[in-house]
């Protein structure tokens, strides 16, 4: 083997470890919006109507934006915002506008895992847009965060009206690259630590549905952020159990568990609540994890831009979660 053929290895080889690897490539963040850029709303999942969708609109006119409502707000189809061809159509006109900034999912529930599959994304992969939700978005967060592109978790249109000022203004920020810094007081039960890494995540059902599929989240050397909503605790246990023997677990730098709202429990007790369960699973890895973080399907659903660096640390009194520019 030649001293050239050596020195070229080597220096792929110290290329990788700087970036942790595939798992750890660097992410496109989309443009972020100035005024007079357009926002797109549609829906993916359930239905949503144009007077619903006022409170959202008032809400980007405020901060100098320009909105484009789809062609799928307002339709009507059983739960759905239109039919799966109607929803997969507006979603990827939207995609395709370059004059769209962002595109903002009216809200969640159920039916984005069925336009998935139906999208091109070759022309968003040379021109990204900032894609926002949560909840059933999950799915596009997933899929894009294995084309390598960063997108918030965030409020939607739907939630707009109970929305806290202050968890606007995250989104606010994030929109417009502001800086992104969060404080939160401790619960007592966390596991300390510090990370550094890729923040990935969401809607935790959502992402256990798309193991094994294509739009599967790479977790090796991230940050894991796991929320959910009207779940029992057995199935929170199944859903956990299930990531760890998928190896989702193994290679973790940290785990955010967010909202964990509503939980239900048998007649039967299961035994142990959210934090019991997810503990016992991820004492065995050595990482920082946190509860109850301020986002997901709470009122205080904070704004996470997923697929961006991160430094996350759980001491005995705060963590901490800063973006990283």
């Amino acid at each position: 083997m030649s001293n050239v053929f050596l020195k070229i290895v080597l220096a792929t080889l110290v290329f990788m470890a700087s970036f942790g690897g595939y798992s750890q490539k660097r992410m496109k963040i989309p443009p972020y919006l100035k005024k007079g850029d357009k926002v797109a709303l549609v829906c993916t999942a359930r239905k949503f109507f144009p007077e619903d969708a006022q409170p959202a609109i008032e809400l980007l006119k405020s901060w100098g934006l320009e909105v484009k409502l789809g062609k799928t707000i307002g339709l009507d189809s059983c739960q759905l915002g239109g039919t799966d061809k109607e929803r997969a159509a507006d979603f990827q006109e939207m995609l395709d506008d370059e004059s769209i900034k962002a595109i903002w999912c009216a809200r969640g529930g159920y039916g984005t895992v069925r336009i998935i599959d139906s999208l091109d994304f070759t022309k968003f992969k040379k021109h990204p847009k900032w894609i926002m939700g949560f909840s059933d978005v999950t799915v596009l967060h997933s899929h894009l965060n294995t084309l390598g592109i960063a997108s918030l978790h965030s409020i939607m249109p739907f939630t707009v009206p109970k929305a806290p000022e202050e968890v606007k203004e995250t989104l606010r920020k994030a929109l417009f690259g502001e800086k992104l810094k969060y404080v939160v007081e401790a619960k007592g039960y966390e596991l300390q630590g510090k990370a550094k890494g890729q923040l990935v995540g969401g809607n935790l059902s959502i992402l256990y549905s798309l193991l094994g599929s294509k739009s599967s989240l790479d977790t090796k050397d991230k940050i894991l952020f796991i929320e959910d909503l009207d779940e029992y605790l057995y199935h929170i246990d199944r859903m956990m159990q299930n990531l760890k023997r998928n190896g989702y677990l193994e290679h973790l730098k940290g785990l955010i568990v967010g909202g964990m709202t509503d939980m239900h429990d048998n007649e039967i007790p299961f035994g142990q609540n959210e934090v019991g369960i997810i503990t016992e699973i991820a004492k065995h890895y050595n990482i920082p994890v946190c509860f109850y973080f301020p986002a997901g399907h709470v009122k205080d659903n904070r704004t996470l831009v997923l697929g961006k660096e991160v430094e996350f640390e759980v001491n005995q009194s705060e963590i901490i979660l800063e973006f990283k520019n």
